[in-house]
């Protein structure tokens, strides 16, 4: 299979990191979102991080040009039909994305696969809206999209092996990242020990063992983390960090996945991280510690 044009719908915080990668690749990138002033806020935080890049000399003017004319806007689900692949990653709502796949199965050749970001929801039951199940697939990517070389390839119980093998070619020959198989499984691998970790961190907080900065410092410093865990939940988002938790927790069943009340408590109250200034600690409008 080659992939010249590739869809992505959905273009929040992940969407925009996809179609950001994959025109600086070379692909033309087909871009939807649900209004168009979610597409337009989306497209100019593309321009955004591009700048970002620009500034720290990662990125050339040119460059950015280039990649900003791949990624054209898409005036309906009609315009993925001629995509030859299509990535979904619009909100972590199962009833919004089996709408989706339904609609994208109609419009898009038998021989497209379709692949959502999702990090905790059914595959099996995506593709079950569709009529070619085994064209399903899960890619889902780690935050932030063009630093992260690993995407978890997800198999639902009907992705055939000729789904799985170009999904994973696409990935590692064509975005030059690692993909690593993963079946079905709520939270899969890196989401279901990403929240974990930041879930105990919450639970050390809550019983007053250290602050927030000085446990992100130990494990920050200690164990060679980019980020420590309360940084990591700010800029995966504390709402989505609360959602996959809850997920997990109806799903197993088990008690170490139930939401720290901490948490609850900071999104009940809006302060979700990066993405409204605001979590266990303060960020600017470009996304950096205060």
């Amino acid at each position: 299979m080659t992939v010249r044009k590739v869809g992505v719908i959905g273009i929040g915080t992940m969407g925009q990191g996809i179609a950001e990668m994959l025109a600086f690749k070379g692909l033309d990138v087909q871009v939807m979102d649900i209004t168009s002033e979610k597409l337009e806020a989306g497209l100019q935080h593309i321009e955004l991080s591009l700048d970002k890049q620009i500034e720290k000399w990662a990125l050339t003017q040119a460059e950015k040009k280039l990649t900003l004319n791949r990624i054209n806007r898409a005036d309906g689900i009609e315009s993925f039909a001629d995509c030859d692949f299509v990535i979904e990653t619009i909100t972590e709502d199962l009833e919004a994305k089996k709408a989706m796949f339904e609609q994208l199965d109609n419009v898009c050749g038998a021989d497209v696969i379709i692949a959502s970001n999702t990090s905790t929801l059914s595959l099996t039951e995506l593709a079950s809206v569709t009529k070619h199940p085994g064209r399903v697939i899960g890619m889902h990517f780690i935050y932030p999209v063009y630093k992260i070389d690993l995407v978890e390839i997800v198999r639902g119980l009907q992705t055939s092996d000729a789904t799985f093998e170009e999904t994973k070619h696409f990935i590692e020959e064509v975005m030059n990242k690692k993909g690593v198989m993963v079946f079905e499984s709520p939270g899969f691998v890196t989401t279901r020990l990403i929240c974990l970790f930041i879930n105990e961190a919450l639970h050390v907080l809550e019983e007053g063992v250290a602050s927030a900065e000085d446990i992100d410092s130990a494990m920050r410093i200690g164990y060679s983390f980019q980020h420590g865990p309360f940084e990591m939940a700010d800029r995966f988002g504390l709402d989505a960090v609360l959602a996959a938790l809850d997920r997990m927790f109806r799903e197993y069943g088990e008690l170490k996945y139930r939401p720290s009340i901490v948490l609850k408590k900071m999104v009940r109250a809006g302060h979700l991280g990066v993405k409204t200034g605001i979590g266990f600690f303060q960020y600017d409008k470009d996304g950096d510690r205060i």
